[in-house]
């Protein structure tokens, strides 16, 4: 990846890695679909006049909205409110790093090179340490639930990479369409009309702020850059800096949350660090891929 592009990705997992103290702290006194669905509202409905749809089948569209939206961050945020500490899910979600390279040399046959396997296995490394050394004492179904959404992102991050989408803003903004109502209707049944109408005519101003930063920042920036990077370059090449994220996600909430990071967790990621850097440091630059073009989207 060039320089530019790989200090965009540094940015996002900046953006991502404080966005899971965001999302727990605005959780207090709203329902975790609830406020899954409102953050996609504010990402989806005030953009699609102004956004054009991407040039991509209306099929891929809605798989992206529904693996990497709708259902990698239902179980994030169910896991989170069922008690899962904020700096262990940002952890626990990077095993998507192993289910992408997995699933793109299966699906795309893009497979990963030397570099990029040796670094995904040092990070992986680094990351079940930090996960053995936080997470000993954690309950069993929460940390299910977050691999259940680093297996969505996944899923989510291959589909984006074969459609080969040039404008990433555009697909982050029209699969955001799918995610909203199924996840009103799911909270509608899970938590009941009362606590839903409760919940939105007492919200706080950290629920608010927290809508507006997962919202903007996270989707809408944080994902319109990133599809964008896996249309230009193979998932191998450009995931592998999600192994940031934990690292940037355990410091905001040691200043937040005061969830201390031990001096193993610390150690675990260095050793992330240096495997993000084996995977993505190349000795000659790596020119973008130019992505195929796909078939204009009907009507919808």
């Amino acid at each position: 990846m060039s320089l530019k592009h790989s200090l965009l990705a540094v940015l996002v997992m900046l953006v991502w890695g404080a966005n899971f103290v965001v999302i727990d702290e605005g959780l207090d006194g709203v329902p975790p679909l609830l406020f899954l669905a409102m953050r996609f509202v504010f990402v989806a409905f005030p953009l699609v006049l102004f956004i054009p749809r991407p040039q991509a089948p209306v099929q891929v569209v809605v798989a992206v909205g529904t693996l990497m939206s709708l259902c990698q961050f239902s179980f994030l945020y169910i896991a989170l409110d069922l008690g899962l500490p904020a700096g262990l899910a940002s952890l626990i979600l990077q095993a998507q790093v192993i289910f992408t390279i997995v699933i793109a040399a299966v699906v795309l046959k893009e497979t990963p090179t030397h570099r990029q396997v040796l670094g995904a296995t040092i990070g992986t490394a680094g990351l079940g340490l930090v996960i053995i050394a936080h997470g000993a004492s954690s309950p069993v179904v929460p940390v299910l639930v977050m691999l259940c959404a680093s297996l969505s992102w996944a899923a989510g991050n291959v589909v984006a990479r074969s459609a080969g989408v040039a404008s990433g803003l555009s697909l982050v903004v029209w699969s955001a369409l799918v995610v909203p109502v199924p996840a009103f209707l799911l909270s509608l049944v899970m938590d009941g009309r009362d606590e839903i109408g409760h919940a939105l005519t007492h919200l706080s101003g950290v629920a608010i702020a927290s809508t507006a930063y997962t919202a903007i920042g996270a989707s809408l920036i944080g994902y319109g850059i990133w599809n964008s990077l896996l249309a230009r370059y193979p998932a191998g090449a450009v995931v592998p800096f999600v192994l940031l994220v934990p690292v940037v996600g355990i410091a905001v909430a040691w200043l937040v949350q005061d969830e201390v990071p031990t001096l193993l967790e610390v150690a675990g990621g260095v050793v992330m660090l240096a495997g993000v850097a084996a995977a993505t440091i190349s000795r000659r630059p790596t020119r973008a891929a130019t992505p195929e073009p796909s078939p204009p989207v009907g009507s919808a």
